[in-house]
């Protein structure tokens, strides 16, 4: 009986010790659900009507297999994580039941597409975090808790359909919201209290909406609310009427307007007292002479802190206090101005400010990267702009700093980002950019899983590639006498418009920051010869170049970014081991891959990014050859190469003629769009993530 017992215990133990290991497998080394995820997608197609654009989408195969990829599937380790199925011609009902069984699933877009009928019931996918619908014939009122369950997510877009009644109110109860369209619908009634500090998007045009616009959206400009006759407020420079009977005051009332007269009066005679003391005593302090630069340098040391939401109150409290100061010196940088209390502007295309327009806005931190802290600041004339403040930029005095950034400030090429304004002071420097929404190309390549990196497809890629290399071309022959004149090219320093065209930032580093330093921080000096102690030279800019040409392709991220060299991939060594086997195929990223026509180009641009990454700087491409073949890589099938040839733009200077503005890339894989060449537009914004 004993042995029994004892026996009996044994087995519950090993059970229990197998169940228990069995689990902890299971979270650590979680299965993929491939193939329960693909008979979920099968189920779905079945619910739409004439979905020819998902013939890839076939059974026996599976929907995360990188051989026979699934148009506008998404994965992630063997598992579904999204669904871009935008301008593909669907209609019919959207099967809700097989989209809950797919567990991974955390961005759903059907954009463009010819839907009817009301919104889904998608709300039962709480783990969602992007959900994209514009573009299609959804209607009818959505329910006020529709986003109750939905605490995830971050981003929104509802816009051009046929929405009815009130905005949903459970919107503004989803605390980590960063991007809400509405705009184009039938909505009315009041705009709900948004106030989500992460709300950095927001388009609420052309409905029926009305009221006061919230305290929580007055950061915003007037083209989120325009098509809104009946809306008021400030952002849009329309006085809100008074509450009804205001014009009718009983007698008591009429009595207590008197009063308040009365003590605004006093109020406004007690004002001027106090404003005539203040001008004595800033006459009387004046008169001691004390040297203006103590009175500046100790208000700056409060100043260039920020007041920002995401530093400490001391912080805040400090940059406050030092708001008074930002007046004193020049507006566009004269002598007195100078390294004194103001900025120095040198490129006035947005306009004229100062220090004083930036401390009055709220600033909010966007990286803090190795060469400093970068924030974004709209300032009250509607102006966002990001300040980049740098420590270790201390190899020119102040004459010689000001003029290398006088001569960055007049660059002019549209795939390059003029810096705006600066400020200096011995030991700590701010430059001051444009913002631009869309972010960094790395951040669609790498962070963003939404319709933005949805399209990111093999035209848009190429397009941006062949932008960043004139880009790059262009600030070799400006700044030739620099020995780099980009010197940090990397994926976070490459900036996207609304329309994808690349812009260039961060360059010119080299002249401005210690060789020590140099060494340190910028990206260039992470190539082979500047690891073996060599000089670098514009071939260093070109192998960064290579390394962003890789990138893109594949859609990994290379190691070379880290300091330490540990994390990513070692993208060079990796795709000339596979060019060797001959197996460049298997090194594209999936979401481009399914464009089976265009693997000829893919390899060619591929053989581009190793040659421009070779080892030996002399027998690297120089900048000029490999733009010229870059640009000699036609699009989607096109067998006519195109001849490298910048036209003239608002960018560079010129005016802008209709001859000037021709296509040169086709439609978008599945979109059945036209993309205008990078060459032919200059519209712009600015500056986003930047981790340099």
């Amino acid at each position: 009986m004993i042995f029994y017992t004892k026996t009996c215990s044994m087995d519950i133990i090993h059970v229990l010790g197998s169940l228990i290991f069995f689990y902890v497998f299971l979270i650590n080394f979680p299965l993929t659900s491939s193939n329960t995820d693909s008979e979920a997608l099968l189920k779905l197609k079945a619910s739409f009507k004439d979905p020819k654009a998902l013939d890839s989408w076939m059974p026996g195969t599976e929907a995360c297999d990188k051989t026979r990829h699934w148009v506008g599937v998404a994965c992630d380790n063997g598992a579904v994580t999204g669904l871009h199925l935008g301008n593909l011609g669907l209609s019919g009902k959207i099967d809700v039941d097989a989209l809950v069984n797919i567990p991974a699933i955390r961005s759903l877009g059907f954009m463009s597409n010819s839907f009817s009928g009301p919104i889904p019931e998608f709300r039962r996918m709480g783990a969602l975090k992007g959900l994209y619908l514009s573009g299609n014939q959804f209607s009818g009122q959505i329910p006020s808790d529709y986003f109750t369950n939905m605490s995830g997510l971050k981003k929104v877009w509802l816009s051009g359909n046929k929405f009815t009644g009130a905005i949903p109110s459970s919107l503004v109860k989803l605390s980590h919201l960063i991007e809400v369209h509405l705009e184009n619908n039938q909505f009315s009634g009041i705009i709900p209290p948004f106030e989500q500090p992460t709300l950095i998007s927001i388009d609420l045009s052309n409905n029926n909406l009305e009221g006061e616009i919230p305290p929580g959206l007055v950061k915003f400009k007037a083209s989120s609310f325009k098509g809104n006759a009946r809306l008021c407020g400030e952002s849009i420079g329309k006085a809100c009427d008074p509450p009804s009977g205001s014009n009718s005051l009983s007698s008591h009332g009429k009595s207590v307007g008197k009063a308040n007269a009365r003590i605004s009066i006093w109020l406004l005679l007690v004002s001027i007292v106090v404003l005539l003391a203040m001008a004595v005593g800033i006459y009387v302090l004046r008169r001691r002479q004390e040297p203006i630069d103590v009175m500046v340098k100790e208000n700056l040391d409060n100043q260039v802190g920020f007041s920002t939401s995401s530093v400490e109150k001391k912080d805040s409290e400090s940059s406050q206090k030092g708001l008074s100061s930002s007046k004193l010196g020049s507006r566009k940088g004269s002598t007195l101005g100078r390294g004194v209390a103001d900025l120095i502007i040198v490129n006035d295309e947005k306009g004229d400010f100062g220090l004083a327009d930036l401390m009055k806005a709220a600033a909010e931190v966007l990286a803090n990267g190795t060469l400093g802290s970068s924030y974004k600041a709209t300032m009250s004339m509607g102006l966002t702009v990001v300040v980049k403040r740098i420590k270790e930029m201390n190899k020119m005095g102040n004459d010689q700093f000001d003029a290398q950034m006088r001569r960055i400030g007049r660059l002019k090429h549209r795939n390059v980002l003029t810096p705006l304004a600066y400020h200096y002071r011995k030991n700590e420097k701010l430059l001051v950019n444009e913002f631009l929404p869309k972010g960094s190309l790395l951040y669609l390549l790498h962070g963003d899983r939404g319709i933005s990196h949805a399209e990111l497809n093999w035209p848009v890629r190429l397009m941006i590639v062949q932008g960043i290399a004139r880009g790059l071309g262009y600030l070799n022959a400006e700044l030739a006498s620099l020995e780099l004149p980009h010197g940090n090219l990397k994926s976070s320093n490459v900036l996207l418009t609304e329309t994808y065209e690349p812009l260039l930032t961060d360059y010119g580093f080299c002249s401005l920051i210690s060789n020590t330093q140099a060494s340190q921080v910028l990206v260039a000096y992470k190539s082979p010869e500047a690891m073996l102690q060599h000089p670098v030279s514009p071939k260093s800019d070109v192998y960064c170049l290579g390394i962003i040409i890789l990138e893109i392709l594949t859609g990994k991220f290379p190691s070379q970014y880290h300091n330490n060299g540990k994390g990513g991939v070692d993208l060079v060594q990796w795709v000339k081991s596979a060019i060797a086997e001959g197996r460049e195929v298997e090194l594209y990223d999936p979401d481009i891959a399914s464009s089976k026509n265009s693997l000829g180009e893919m390899e060619q641009l591929l053989h581009i990014g190793a040659a421009c990454t070779e080892n030996n700087p002399e027998q690297r491409l120089d900048i000029t050859e490999a733009i010229r073949r870059i640009e000699g890589i036609p699009i989607e099938g096109n067998q006519e190469a195109r001849t490298f040839q910048v036209v003239p733009s608002v960018r560079d200077g010129f005016a802008e003629s209709s001859a000037s503005r021709s296509t040169a890339l086709e439609n978008n894989t599945g979109t059945g769009r036209r993309i205008d060449s990078a060459v032919d537009r200059s519209g712009r914004n600015s500056f986003a993530f930047d981790t340099s």
